[in-house]
């Protein structure tokens, strides 16, 4: 099991067979999945046959991205995951940032840790030229962990959705950073106070 990031609070790991219990577990509550699925669990074979595989197959195409277990440091226990890989396979000058944590992580700062944490790192060392995100537009938390993280909103869109959610007529809303603007904001240091991240040798 590989480490990639730790934060002030975080541990950002790479993912396990495993771990399909926690995946499972984190994808059953109907909160966690309501601007996913409506509120639709997933299947547990789905996790162990699917999603979990997916997850896995996608670590060093190229090294340093994909889909990382968020584990609280003090305690190790799972709070979710944060994904960050390229949005054309193999190619790391644009990726997707996303993140979903347990309902009892909500509220206390870690998805913004972490997305901030991600990246910082992907500017710094895997090559990364843009960072987008996604979600729906009724989805303010999720916008505001964007915002925080960096991005600024750049358009909304609509996608024909095999199944309609509640809210999904008002579209999705993508974010984004570019390195140029990144760098123009950052500060004169050599690490991002705000997210105490440090780099892991090795990976």
């Amino acid at each position: 099991m590989a480490i990639l990031l730790t934060t002030g609070r975080l541990v950002l790991r790479e993912f396990t067979p495993d771990d399909a219990p926690l995946l499972t577990e984190l994808d059953g509550d109907p909160a966690v999945m309501r601007y996913l699925t409506g509120g639709r669990p997933t299947p547990a074979g789905e996790i162990r046959d699917r999603v979990l595989p997916a997850m896995l197959a996608a670590y060093r195409r190229p090294p340093g991205l994909g889909w990382w277990a968020a584990e609280r440091r003090a305690d190790g226990d799972f709070l979710g995951w944060f994904e960050f890989r390229p949005l054309r396979d193999g190619d790391p000058r644009e990726v997707e940032l996303g993140y979903r944590l347990r309902r009892a992580a909500w509220g206390a700062g870690y998805a913004t840790e972490g997305a901030r944490a991600l990246v910082e790192h992907g500017f710094t060392a895997l090559g990364v030229e843009r960072v987008v995100a996604t979600t729906m537009a009724v989805n303010t938390g999720s916008r505001r962990v964007m915002a925080k993280a960096g991005l600024a909103y750049r358009r909304t869109f609509h996608q024909d959705w095999p199944e309609a959610i509640p809210g999904s007529e008002h579209g999705e809303v993508e974010y984004a950073l570019t390195r140029a603007e990144w760098a123009a904001r950052r500060p004169a240091t050599d690490t991002d106070p705000s997210s105490g991240a440090r780099r892991v040798p090795g990976l």
